[in-house]
């Protein structure tokens, strides 16, 4: 058994308690005898002191030469990758991934730091031709202050870096409320970020819960910029509290992610593609396959192989190298996962594997459930339409593509989209139609890369990108300089004359 951790909120590069005094337990979700660590339960108090320690760095840290933040950023990459490993554990023992799903987390925030480290040499603006003679052009990216971070715990290290890496190497400084589900991996991160060179009160943490930390933060009068994600309900109120106060507010938030399958498809490489997308992490990510949009011609050996393929699964504690599959990160997500299939079966959809929760033997102490498919789905049942967040997957029967279009794009949400077809003009009507972020072709819906845009449409996002060469927009403010200079050209020519 690990060694339970006391872990306190990080204000101005020192570990402090909580000023209310309160604290909570963090459990394996595995294993919830393994108590992993008791963090603060902090207030708007505490929101207030770290974001008071935010806005005093930020007179420095803002004047620090941006290829000077981009090196720390990158010696904190060195440092991610030598605790790949511990890191991986800590992981895995707070929100229940696997090992290898852990250090595909871990590798993100590594790729990150030297993508965003390497922005310090290139935060370039423009210079462009004035329409008028002896008058100069440019524009340049400045920061903006204070940026209040709200993360998951479905990728704690990931998502943490996506939005924190960006806004320090644009001159920013942070104060982050991390999930209370899975927070060790923000402190991780953020160690290395110290040990690298990063001064004190740049980065903050408070942990915390969502209306007594995360609430003050949304609200905080010195927090201009918020970046959030998590679900669509609690995204919304995030985007209408900050509105209050014009703030820049960047969300991502849910998906149902539509997988589309032609009469074409090479079936062998779907499975793997589906059965990785929608039960990876447990179904707990935003762009989990949760919809196979398949056509009837192939629906019957498709759904047989899938259902062979879930119910191989390995599953339990991901420490164990065999694991496959995960736990639910806590009860109140497995009861909702439960009432889901309840849902499913009431509307009349045919449950053909799964369905259940695990309790004998190893399982008894986690909070595990059975990898489910439910076929004979209709695209206006709740299952189809609404986000589960865990490992149910809904297959559609369609009988054309223009069909499979329409039912894919039929919902509220539009992050992430996939189709396999060996049709070329097929695969490029999908790329352009879909309504989503983010399409692949031949490939699952998962698997993001850090120098692409990541976000989605409709209810997934409002219009901003984490990643890619668009992730300094949200955390950064354009200037347009104008220079004049015939008045000092005239007056050089006067004192020449004389």
């Amino acid at each position: 058994m690990s060694e339970t951790r006391l872990f306190m909120n990080f204000i101005n590069g020192e570990f402090v308690p909580s000023l209310g005094g309160k604290t909570f337990e963090r459990r394996n979700p595995a294993d919830t005898t393994d108590l992993v660590g008791i963090f603060q339960d902090s207030n708007a108090d505490d929101i207030e002191a770290a974001v008071a320690a935010a806005k005093a760095a930020y007179a420095t840290w803002r004047k620090v030469p941006a290829p000077r933040r981009g090196e720390i950023l990158l010696k904190a990459a060195d440092l991610l990758l030598a605790r790949k490993e511990r890191y991986s554990h800590d992981l895995t023992r707070e929100m229940g991934k696997p090992l290898f799903e852990a250090g595909g987390d871990i590798v993100e925030a590594i790729g990150m730091a030297q993508y965003a480290g390497s922005e310090g040499r290139r935060m370039h603006g423009v210079t462009t031709p004035s329409e008028l003679p002896n008058k100069f052009q440019m524009s340049i990216r400045q920061p903006i202050g204070v940026i209040g971070m709200i993360t998951p715990w479905n990728f704690p290290m990931a998502i943490a870096s996506w939005k924190m890496l960006p806004a320090l190497v644009c001159g920013n400084t942070v104060v982050i409320k991390p999930g209370e589900d899975a927070s060790i991996s923000t402190f991780n991160l953020v160690e290395c970020l110290v040990e690298a060179g990063l001064p004190p009160g740049v980065v903050n943490i408070v942990t915390g819960h969502g209306p007594s930390a995360g609430q003050p933060l949304v609200e905080h009068p010195d927090v201009p910029v918020l970046s959030f994600t998590g679900s669509t309900e609690v995204g919304r109120l995030v985007y209408e509290l900050g509105a209050r106060q014009i703030k820049r507010v960047s969300l991502e938030m849910g998906g149902k992610n539509p997988l589309i399958v032609m009469d074409d498809a090479d079936l062998d490489l779907v499975e793997q593609g589906v059965v990785w997308a929608a039960f990876g992490t447990t179904g707990q990510r935003c762009t989990a396959t949760s919809r196979v949009i398949v056509h009837r011609k192939v629906a019957e050996p498709l759904i047989e192989r899938l259902v062979a393929r879930a119910q191989a699964l390995q599953i339990g504690n991901g420490l164990h190298p065999a694991t496959e599959m995960g736990p639910l990160v806590n009860e109140a997500q497995l009861e909702r996962v439960l009432g889901y299939i309840e849902v499913g079966k009431a509307e009349g959809a045919t449950l053909r594997c799964g369905g259940h929760r695990l309790t004998e033997g190893t399982y008894a102490s986690g909070w595990f459930v059975q990898p489910t498919i439910f076929t004979g789905v209709r695209p206006t049942m709740r299952i189809a339409r609404e986000e589960i967040f865990g490992p149910v997957l809904s297959v559609i029967e369609v009988e054309s593509f223009d069909e499979a279009l329409a039912v894919a794009n039929d919902v509220a949400y539009g992050l992430s989209s996939s189709i396999y077809t060996r049709d070329i003009n097929a695969a490029y009507r999908a790329m352009h139609e879909l309504e989503a972020g983010i399409v692949y072709i031949n490939a699952p819906t998962i698997g993001a890369e850090i120098h692409l845009p990541f976000g989605g449409v409709k209810a997934t996002g409002n219009g901003h990108r984490e990643a890619g060469p668009t992730m300094l927009d949200v955390f950064s403010e354009w200037k347009s300089v104008y220079v004049d200079y015939s008045g000092s050209l005239q007056r050089a020519q006067i004192d020449n004359a004389e």
